[in-house]
């Protein structure tokens, strides 16, 4: 017997994207933090989202916060994922450094 050929349709909003040309200073950022456990077999992570700018700099800010986590972490989409449950202290990095911080979720 042949195989079928299917058609398979891909539809994630995620890859709509588009990192801004210019980065917004950090008194015009408006970014949340919230813990995600979503498709990540029950790990928790802390996510920080919102940022609008170059994707450098996006670079920059989850390198800044992955340090003084001490804890592993990316950057993409435009969101800054940290390994574990530090908001509290991602917080209070955003708040000293300048950004408008806000908590979300539970």
């Amino acid at each position: 017997m042949a195989k079928k050929k299917r058609i398979v349709f891909y539809t994630d909003s995620d890859d709509d994207y588009q990192p801004s040309s210019n980065t917004f200073p950090p008194e015009k950022q408006n970014l949340k933090v919230m813990i995600d456990r979503k498709q990540r077999r029950g790990k928790e992570v802390t996510l920080v989202t919102g940022f609008i700018g170059k994707q450098d700099d996006l670079k920059a800010l989850a390198s800044l916060l992955k340090s003084k986590c001490g804890v592993g972490g990316t950057a993409k989409n435009g969101e800054i994922l940290i390994q574990g449950n530090h908001r509290e202290k991602i917080m209070g990095i955003l708040l000293d450094a300048g950004y408008k911080a806000k908590k979300s979720g539970g």
